[in-house]
Formats: C-alpha cells, sequence, structure tokens
C-alpha cells in the first residue's frame, strides 16, 4: 500500500510539472498552451481524486489502520 500511494505522489507532481511546463514555455499559440496546462491540471486533479478514494476502501477494508495521536484530555 504505501508503494501505491509514493506511486500516487509522484503521478501527482509530475502533472504539476508538466501544467507548469506548459505554462512557462515560449510560444506564439497560446490556446493550445493553454489547453495542454489545462489537461494537465485536470490529470492531476483525477490522480488526487483516486488517491483519496483508494486511501478511504483501504481504510475501509482494513489494508490500512489509522495511527494518530492518542485521545487525552
Amino acid at each position: 500500500m504505501k508503494y501505491l500511494v509514493v506511486l500516487a505522489f509522484i503521478a501527482i507532481l509530475a502533472s504539476l510539472a508538466s501544467a507548469l511546463f506548459f505554462m512557462m514555455r515560449n510560444g506564439r499559440d497560446d490556446k493550445r498552451k493553454g489547453n495542454h496546462m489545462a489537461k494537465a491540471l485536470a490529470v492531476r486533479v483525477g490522480l488526487s481524486v483516486v488517491l483519496f478514494l483508494c486511501i478511504l476502501i483501504a481504510w475501509q477494508l482494513g489494508y490500512i489502520q489509522p495511527t494518530g495521536l492518542p485521545a487525552t484530555r
């Protein structure tokens, strides 16, 4: 499970870097550059949602356990 989460984070960061690349790229065709950037950001959002859902499902199935701080008063 750890490897899946790390791989998903790397894919999210790669998509974000791709969007930054398309934003900073010099070129005359701004519409095409904007389309590439919007697609890369949409992929990032999609990957984030899928990662969140996978973590929730893994928690529900018992593959991962919450290990937060103990509740003391």
